[in-house]
């Protein structure tokens, strides 16, 4: 009897060991964060996605009580800083911006897209919608969007516009502008917004179709002139800037950004972080930041209802890329 009691005891010891095993990954996860958080942002620092990216971080800083670092990871369209975001370990130590290139536009776009915007990041809320604003070059003749196309008739090809790189909504934008409004420009691409506003300011190059919460601040500041916004109505941060849509009927091109994380991010770790970006965006100081500073629109928060948003958004935005005739490899 004692020799199968010490048998049963041996083979029963190996199925108790899961259990302590586990124990430990558990608690791991419901006490997340406990160390640093990087935050990646697919773009060069300066453009409206690195605003929105530091201004969030900051945010789940103070709600989550640990740091969360913005690494710029500029590139391809977004493409080097969304794989490096996807590929990463999804133990919710490396979470990133998402976007209208990450997830409506690149998976259009690219031929061979170096990760599966549906399979291999969990979105975990929209924060932010967004329109395009059109700016000059302050010296440009030019005051509004129909002197703009009157000018670009008169001398075809002599004009030209940045943008953040090819296929990017900057540049779609400029591409939807070009066919609707039957003008001959230059596409002139960079590797982000933000190296892109030298040369448009200096008037290198003429005009640049960006998001709202990098370009307004340049137009407020007198640096360029903004003629239009690409949402079919006026912003309400700026309501004297004509939509572009008054000029050129039909013409709407606009963005989101949201929040994502690798998939296989534990369940927990996702509820905490889509929690935290809600209490950030109830914030005082974010909604203020959003609404008078940067021309921003707050979708509602969370991932109930993301991917049903990411399916009509690329319907949305089809005519833009056929307008465009791009295709990446």
């Amino acid at each position: 009897m004692k020799r199968r009691t010490l048998l049963a005891t041996a083979f029963a010891a190996p199925l108790a060991a899961p259990s302590l095993v586990r124990a430990p990954a558990v608690w791991a996860q419901s006490a997340w964060p406990n160390k640093t958080v990087r935050f990646i942002c697919p773009f060069a620092p300066g453009g409206g996605t690195d605003t929105v990216s530091r201004l969030m971080s900051d945010q789940l800083s103070k709600i989550l009580g640990q740091t969360f670092v913005v690494e710029n990871k500029g590139g391809a369209g977004g493409n080097i800083g969304t794989v490096e975001m996807a590929r990463a370990a999804p133990d919710g130590y490396t979470i990133g911006l998402i976007s209208v290139a990450s997830h409506t536009l690149n998976p259009m776009l690219y031929s061979k897209l170096p990760y599966d915007a549906d399979k291999d990041i969990v979105g975990v809320s929209r924060v932010a919608v967004l329109a395009n604003l059109l700016g000059v070059t302050a010296s440009l003749p030019a005051n509004n969007v129909a002197e703009l196309i009157a000018l670009c008739k008169k001398e075809p090809g002599k004009y030209s516009f940045a943008s953040s790189g090819p296929g990017t909504s900057l540049h779609l934008s400029g591409e939807l502008f070009k066919s609707m409004a039957g003008v001959d420009i230059l596409h002139i691409p960079y590797k982000g917004a933000g190296p892109a506003y030298n040369d448009v300011i200096s008037g290198t190059v003429t005009m640049m179709f960006a998001n709202m919460p990098s370009m307004l601040p340049q137009v407020k500041g007198g640096k360029l002139k903004g003629l239009g916004v690409t949402s079919a109505e006026r912003s309400k941060a700026a309501p004297e800037i004509p939509a572009i849509a008054e000029t050129v009927p039909g013409y709407v091109a606009t963005s989101w950004y949201g929040i994502g994380a690798p998939a296989g991010t534990p369940e927990p770790i996702l509820a905490k972080l889509e929690a935290a970006i809600a209490e950030a965006l109830k914030s005082p100081e974010v909604q203020k930041r959003w609404a008078d500073d940067l021309g921003l629109d707050m979708p509602p928060p969370g991932r109930k209802g993301f991917n049903e948003f990411v399916a009509e958004d690329r319907k949305l935005w089809a005519p833009a890329v056929k307008a465009s005739g791009v295709k990446l490899d």
